[in-house]
């Protein structure tokens, strides 16, 4: 596990989806699942759960939580509108594929790449308290909303669930050793 992060000055804000949720065990990381098959020769649709292309090269081999099939081999892999168009070695057709559906990929949380400046992984953030400047708390981090535009902090306070844009302009300050996400908020942000 990267090592926790010291106060930052925001100057971007940015988290890291590659490889940020757990997949039941406290160890491991879920990367990505197979959505569905696809055509009639074995091919699935994967959605990717990372930003690291390299995890579905050709010829990686997966860990699997599937028990028929523990591990799996890329055979092709290429962009698809659904996430990506990937086959593995030895699953020929539609039928086998079909066995993959919901099928997760995993890696050891120490796998996890390392992080640029001003990024964070998501279990970083969640049960962060979010302050003002001033120390005045908003509430507590209870989940990460990933988006294409931006990702946002979803914060339980006093009057139930808010979310608050994850932007260098709102989030200003974010401290992990300290356990405090600093905002600046908007006039007229409803919290």
């Amino acid at each position: 596990m990267p090592e926790p992060l010291a106060t930052k000055k925001v100057s971007t804000c940015r988290l890291s989806s590659s490889t940020s949720a757990t997949s039941g065990s406290d160890e491991s990381i879920k990367i990505g699942y197979v959505r569905r098959a696809h055509g009639i020769k074995g091919a699935v649709i994967v959605r990717p759960l990372t930003d690291d292309p390299a995890r579905f090269d050709i010829a990686t081999q997966l860990v699997t939580d599937n028990q028929s099939h523990p591990t799996v081999v890329i055979a092709t892999a290429q962009p698809h509108k659904d996430g990506l168009l990937v086959s593995f070695e030895g699953i020929h057709d539609r039928n086998q594929a079909e066995l993959l559906r919901g099928t997760s990929f995993v890696i050891d949380i120490e796998q996890r790449r390392d992080l640029g400046s001003g990024e964070y992984w998501p279990d970083q953030l969640i049960g962060l308290s979010v302050v003002d400047a001033a120390g005045a708390q908003f509430g507590i981090v209870a989940d990460i909303v990933t988006g294409t535009a931006q990702d946002r902090l979803q914060v339980q306070g006093d009057g139930g669930l808010f979310e608050v844009p994850f932007v260098a302009a709102i989030v200003t300050e974010v401290n992990v050793d300290a356990g405090v996400v600093v905002v600046d908020m908007p006039d007229g942000m409803a919290i």
